[in-house]
């Protein structure tokens, strides 16, 4: 099951209230002001500042 696309509309970077753009896979969710991506985990965004990892390191790690 895919993460739902409305909800995924309403979800907003819990850091500075910026959009978010869901990765490919479906693995995470981008915030290109902040550069950093929030996990995702059993289809459920991880939207905690202190979960987050930088957009640099999960680039990194996820190749």
């Amino acid at each position: 099951m895919a993460l739902n696309r409305e909800l995924l509309e309403l979800l907003a970077c819990p850091k500075c209230k910026g959009k978010l753009e869901l990765l490919p896979g479906e693995r995470g969710l981008a915030c290109d002001r902040c550069r950093v991506v929030y996990p995702v985990k059993d289809e459920i965004p991880i939207m905690l500042v202190e979960e987050a990892v930088p957009r640099d390191q999960w680039d990194r790690d996820k190749d």
